[in-house]
């Protein structure tokens, strides 16, 4: 449940001598680590204002009290967790309650889930799906009124490279959420033509943050040992594509071909790399057939 902030800063921004910028306010999910804090830093670091959102609330306190002593802005954090039904909605309303308006609207916060889908626990299941897809979109549909209405807007929501793939054995809803995340940038990218509000979709390979553990992906798969990015690296790359409108940004030249490599022709060659790649090693070792 999203409650009061923790606390509000009221500081000015910092910007190099006689830039008369406007600061604008940024709402980040996922804000207390990862690429979702490597991104508030950047933003800070122009002067926005921040709205952070998380679900640790000690992390999110961190993060926030960092951000404000590094880059003298002001940070509200709204501890909760996306992945409730109705979150999403509640959230619009706590960040929409102090009156400011949200310029740019971050969709950061995600979650995997590994393993075969009838082994999976349908709870957490659920979550998955409210998180990566449904607060994704309901909190898209909730800031768009007012970013056309103000005709300018940026929108920037995480994919990831596995979107552009065919499909992903062990991480298959997993693989479906971002193919969603996708479709969905693209698609509104293309309909706000003209409007003044532009959407990114940020689509990293591998990275350097918590996601392995956090989506129950500690088995030995040949996934893991592909080269990663950090989340600095990462962020740098959305954070420049948002501000020139890039539609869809993919960090890093082995995660170019890859993205390339799953959309091409016969798509079940990329299906079958993927079954192995996310296959423990155990069972290849034992010569199990992949189910």
């Amino acid at each position: 449940m999203f409650g009061p902030d923790t606390s509000i800063a009221s500081r000015a921004g910092r910007h190099s001598p006689g830039e008369a910028r406007q600061r604008r306010t940024v709402l980040i999910t996922g804000a207390s680590g990862g690429i979702g804090l490597e991104l508030a830093k950047l933003f800070a670091a122009d002067g926005d204002s921040l709205i952070l959102v998380g679900r640790d609330r000690d992390r999110l306190e961190a993060a926030g009290a960092q951000l404000e002593a590094e880059f003298s802005v002001p940070v509200r954090r709204l501890p909760g967790d996306l992945s409730e039904p109705g979150a999403a909605s509640r959230l619009w309303a706590e960040a929409s309650s102090a009156g400011e308006s949200v310029d740019v609207l971050v969709n950061n916060a995600g979650v995997g889930l590994y393993g075969p889908v009838e082994e999976q626990d349908p709870a957490a299941l659920d979550r998955m799906v409210e998180l990566n897809v449904v607060a994704l979109t309901a909190l898209t549909r909730l800031a768009l009124p007012g970013m056309l209405r103000r005709r300018w807007g940026r929108i920037l929501n995480l994919g990831s490279l596995v979107g552009f793939q065919p499909g992903g054995p062990r991480m298959a809803a997993y693989y479906a959420t971002k193919a969603y995340v996708l479709s969905f940038s693209r698609g509104l990218a293309a309909e706000l033509a003209g409007s003044g509000v532009s959407v990114t979709v940020l689509a990293p390979g591998p990275t350097e943050t918590q996601f392995d553990g956090r989506s129950g992906a500690e088995a030995d798969v040949p996934y893991k040992r592909l080269p990663k990015m950090t989340s600095a690296a990462v962020a740098r790359a959305g954070y420049r594509g948002l501000k020139r409108g890039v539609k869809v940004v993919v960090p890093g030249l082995v995660t170019k071909a890859m993205a390339f490599a799953g959309e091409l022709p016969p798509r079940s060659i990329a299906l079958e790399v993927n079954r192995w790649l996310w296959q423990p090693r155990r069972s290849r070792a034992k010569g199990a057939t992949p189910e």
